[in-house]
């Protein structure tokens, strides 16, 4: 070799590692997006539209049975202040543990992990709940309800504790269901009944003091509160702050730790 001859230069592996890592996570978000309805990525759509069409269900229920609103002027907008938050912890939580099952025969790859089905799933999830709240804001503008809140620092920040919620919750959820897979079934039940005793069609804090109580154990009546919070700040209920971050925190703290432990250990 002549001395002057230099060898070909190569990318740094830091570098290189990073690539293919974002280009794993982008893959599998792609394939997240297609493998939903249909097949598509038009199938996706319904994942975004569904909090919409959910809250046209209730509302239009409650106008058809003559219900008022306990607090806010609009019906549709007492609702989705309860069903937004509350839905994005659901989905969230459940989505991701779905992921993991949809996505482990692809771990047999060696540039796969479990940790980044689950990373993509939890990305995916995010940007669903943010494009689901931004199209139901728009869909209140359009039948001239005002969706912005009185404090709206207090509203992003009651959402953004759902997601997270949410978030350590899936953890926990993959790691039970890479033991025993038929807890995907089991959480349905869990997360429906959580979401109807939760406080988002009614006021909780308008029970009576012995259930009221037992209800405040509820994280998702917590996070309902608090983003009711931002829109009516007279109401009558203290959200325990520190409660909720530590279930945030713990649950994303039991969750990686099963990852790590459990789910891995998983052949």
């Amino acid at each position: 070799m002549p001395v002057d001859a230099q060898p070909p230069t190569t990318r740094p592996f830091a570098q290189s590692y990073i690539d293919v890592y974002l280009r794993v996570l982008s893959a599998l978000m792609l394939r997240d997006m297609r493998s939903r309805f249909g097949g598509t990525y038009w199938g996706y759509l319904v994942q975004v539209l569904w909090p919409c069409v959910h809250l046209g269900i209730i509302t239009g229920l409650m106008a058809f049975r003559g219900m008022k609103a306990p607090i806010l002027d609009s019906p549709a907008l007492f609702v989705a202040t309860g069903a937004l938050p509350a839905l994005a912890f659901q989905y969230i939580s459940r989505e991701v543990m779905k992921g993991y099952m949809v996505h482990k025969p692809l771990t047999y790859f060696p540039q796969v992990k479990k940790f980044d089905t689950v990373v993509a799933r939890c990305l995916v999830e995010i940007v669903s709940s943010f494009m689901g709240l931004m199209l139901v804001c728009f869909v209140l503008l359009c039948f001239g309800i005002d969706p912005v809140p009185q404090n709206l620092f207090v509203a992003i920040t009651g959402y953004l504790a759902a997601v997270g919620l949410g978030i350590g919750v899936g953890f926990i959820n993959v790691g039970i269901v890479s033991v025993f897979p038929g807890w995907s079934l089991g959480y349905i039940l869990v997360t429906l009944t959580a979401y109807l005793t939760s406080g988002v069609y009614f006021l909780a804090s308008y029970m009576p003091n012995e259930i009221y109580s037992y209800m405040k154990w509820n994280p998702i009546t917590q996070l309902i509160e608090w983003v009711r919070l931002a829109y009516e700040p007279t109401l009558a209920v203290e959200v325990d702050y520190l409660y909720v971050f530590g279930v945030i925190f713990g649950s994303l703290t039991i969750g990686l730790l099963m990852e790590r432990y459990i789910v891995r250990a998983q052949q």
